[in-house]
Parts: structure tokens; sequence; C-alpha cells
């Protein structure tokens, strides 16, 4: 699995630090699951999700079901989102804004599969000449590099999952949601594959969960 980057150490302790990402990562989880991956009590475990919820970066809900009181799950509120890379995204939301306010919609667009142009012809070579899990792989890879803590999910007989747990570029996505497809179909692409998509970031799922095919045979 690709090396997920660190969350930034600032103000926070080591144990806090895995606690943010575990969350990042899994999308939610219980108090018990988080002491045991971390090797510390659930009272010391409890004691730093408290912190972190009073910095209004960790919140928690509660799952009913079976016999006793609900479950307590903590997942990362929407604050947490700061604490990860963002890759200038705000920035370039004001430059994208400004584009459309002069030249119109379609030269955003136009804009954004220029970008994704040029990240293709910079990752080919490293997806050239593998099998396609072998291309999901490395694809995870480069994207986990660009701060999208990217892994491959499930494998099936002609279907692999690509799951990507941080979007650097979620404020370009909330407000260009053409965003997505280009990079989907860039994907495409590099991968020369089908791929869809199940689940968005920006349309408040936990993860991008991508679904690669290999393309269907000409008749």
């Amino acid at each position: 699995m690709p090396e997920a980057p660190s969350a930034p150490s600032s103000g926070h302790s080591s144990p806090k630090r895995a606690i943010l990402l575990g969350l990042k990562t899994a999308g939610e989880s219980d108090l018990e699951s988080i002491a045991r991956t971390l090797g510390i009590s659930k009272v010391a475990a409890l004691r730093h999700l408290v912190q972190l919820e009073s910095e209004g970066l960790v919140e928690r809900s509660y799952r009913t079901g079976g016999v006793g009181r609900p479950r307590v799950q903590f997942r990362l509120s929407r604050n947490s989102a700061r604490l990860f890379p963002e890759a200038y995204a705000k920035m370039s939301v004001c430059a994208l804004q400004f584009i459309e306010r002069s030249l119109g919609r379609d030269a955003v667009v136009r804009m954004l599969q220029e970008r994704s142009h040029e990240v293709a012809s910079e990752s080919r070579p490293r997806l050239a000449g593998a099998t396609l899990p072998d291309r999901v792989a490395e694809l995870a890879q480069v994207r986990s590099e660009g701060g999208y803590m990217a892994e491959v999910g499930s494998r099936r007989a002609r279907t692999v999952e690509l799951l990507e747990h941080n979007c650097p570029v979620l404020a370009i996505a909330e407000q260009f949601p053409e965003a997505c497809d280009v990079e989907r179909r860039m994907f495409e692409s590099l991968l020369n594959a089908k791929v869809e998509t199940s689940h968005r970031v920006v349309a408040g799922d936990a993860v991008c969960r991508f679904i690669v095919r290999p393309k269907a045979r000409a008749a």
C-alpha cells in the first residue's frame, strides 16, 4: 500500500497525528479500534479524542444496533481538511473564477484539461508496459506523492478499485465539479482502461472511489 503523507505536526503529539491520519483513511472508527491501533489504553485514546473534538477536528456519532447502549463512532470534521495537503487550491480557485468571469466556463474547463494533460505526460512513463493492476498500483503511488493518500482497494477478476482518502483540490472541485470528470478521464488515458467514479469526497463521501475495468474489446 502506498505510504500516506503525514498530517502536519504543528501543535499535535504523535498519538493525535496517528488518530487524525487513521480517521482520514478509515472514515470513522470506534474507541476500542483506535486504542488498539495506537497500542494505548482506551482512557488514553479518549483523552486525545476529546482534545481533538475541542479543537473542532473530530466529531462523534452514535450507531445503534444489537443490545446495549449505542456505539460511539469518531470521524474527522469538515474543519480537519486544513490539516491535509491542499495544493494551493484556494489560490487556484481565485484564478479560475477570474478566468470564468473574463472568458466563460468553457475556458475554465479547457484550462483544467490542459493541466491534466501536463500531469498525465509527467506520469505516463511510470505506468508504461505493466498489467492493469500494476498500473493502478503505480498510479496510486503517483497520487499519494501528490497528497491524495491513495491506495489500491479490492481486486476482482476484471475490476480494480482505486481509493483516494484526501482531496487536495477539494476547494476547486466544490466550485468547478467539472474538475472531477477531467481527472477521471485522465485516469482512463493513463491506465488505458474504463474508469467509473462511485464515491466522491466533494459529494460528502469519506473517500473518492474509482472502479477500473479493462476496455471492452472491439467486435
